[in-house]
C-alpha cells in the first residue's frame, strides 16, 4: 500500500499558515508529499525546500487569476496535485490543517482496512475548528465537523472548490459525493488562531477568487454560544506556534447575531434533544 500526501500553497509566509507543520505532521505516514507551490511574494517555496525531506515533490504552477468564480482556481490548484500523486490514496491537507501523532497509526490502518473494499472511495476527519486561540473551538451546524480529507487514488474524482470532491461514475458524467468510511481521528484546523491581521491579509488576498469583496474580519463579532473549551492536547509540532492563551475565548457581549446564526441555534437545540447532527457533509457516509 502506498500513501501519497497533498496541498498547495501560495504566499504562505505572508498570510499566517502554518504550512510547515502542516507537512510535518503527516510525513512520517506518507511515501511521498506533493506541494503545489503558486508564484508567491514571498519566500514561501524556500521554507518548503528547507524542510529537507527526500519524501517531498514540489511542483511550481501560476494561478489564473481571471477565474474568479466560485473559488475554481482553489479547485484548479488543488487538482494539479492530487494529479501528480501515485499512491492507492491521495491524503489532502490545507495549509492550516495538522494531524496529531497520536492518530496517525490510526489513519494508516484506516487505509490498509479500506484499500482492498472498493465501495470505500474516501476517508473522513473529525474536526477541531480553534477560534481566536488554541484552547477554544467552534460547535455548530454552520461549521462542518466530519470532512473527507483522504481519496482514492483509482476513482475519477474533481473538486469544484479547495475543500471538497466530487466523484463521476463509469457509466454516468453526473457527479456526487463520494461514498466515505471514517478513519477514526481528528484534523486540527488553526486558521482561526493565527492573528486578526494576518487573516484579514488573508481575506483581501483571497476574496476576488469568489468574486467577492474583502469584508473587514473582527473575531470577536460571532455568537458565544458555539464556542467550546478545547482540554486536549494539540500535536506536539504546533507548541512554538500556538498562542499561549489558554482562556475561554470571548465574543463581544453586545454582538448582534444574524439570521444564519439564528438557524443555527435552533439546530443545535435539535441535534440536543432529537440527537442529530446536522452539519454539512461533502460524502456519504457508509455503514460499518
Amino acid at each position: 500500500m502506498k500513501i501519497s500526501a497533498f496541498t498547495f500553497i501560495k504566499n504562505g509566509m505572508i498570510l499566517g499558515f502554518p504550512f510547515r507543520e502542516s507537512i510535518r505532521s503527516v510525513l512520517p505516514i506518507v511515501d511521498e508529499f506533493v506541494v503545489n507551490v503558486g508564484d508567491s511574494d514571498d519566500d514561501t517555496l524556500e521554507k518548503i525546500m528547507e524542510i529537507g525531506d527526500p519524501k517531498i515533490r514540489i511542483i511550481r504552477s501560476c494561478w489564473n487569476d481571471k477565474m474568479r468564480v466560485g473559488g475554481y482556481v482553489y479547485g484548479q490548484q488543488k487538482m494539479i496535485a492530487q494529479f501528480n500523486c501515485t499512491g492507492d490514496w491521495a491524503f489532502y491537507l490545507e495549509g492550516d490543517e495538522i494531524v496529531h501523532e497520536d492518530d496517525l497509526q490510526k489513519i494508516v490502518e484506516a487505509c490498509r482496512r479500506h484499500l482492498d473494499d472498493e465501495r470505500v472511495e474516501a476517508l473522513t476527519f473529525d474536526y477541531y475548528h480553534f477560534y481566536g486561540n488554541a484552547y477554544s473551538y467552534l460547535d455548530s451546524p454552520g461549521w462542518y465537523r466530519r470532512a473527507a480529507r483522504i481519496i482514492r487514488n483509482s476513482i475519477r474524482s474533481y473538486a469544484p472548490d479547495g475543500l471538497y470532491w466530487h466523484v463521476l461514475t463509469d457509466k454516468s458524467k453526473i457527479s456526487r459525493y463520494p461514498n466515505a468510511a471514517h478513519t477514526g481521528a481528528f484534523i486540527y484546523h488553526y486558521g482561526w488562531v493565527r492573528s486578526e491581521e494576518e487573516m484579514n491579509r488573508k481575506s483581501e488576498y483571497v476574496q476576488k477568487y469568489w468574486n467577492k469583496s474583502h469584508q473587514q474580519i473582527d473575531y470577536s463579532q460571532i455568537d458565544q454560544n458555539i464556542i467550546r473549551q478545547f482540554k486536549g492536547s494539540h500535536p506536539s509540532m504546533m507548541n512554538a506556534w500556538i498562542p499561549k492563551e489558554r482562556a475561554l475565548f470571548r465574543a463581544d457581549p453586545n454582538y448582534v447575531l444574524t439570521h444564519r446564526e439564528k438557524k443555527h441555534r435552533l439546530m443545535l437545540r435539535l441535534e440536543h434533544w432529537f440527537g442529530l447532527e446536522l452539519s454539512k457533509k461533502h460524502f456519504v457516509a457508509l455503514k460499518p
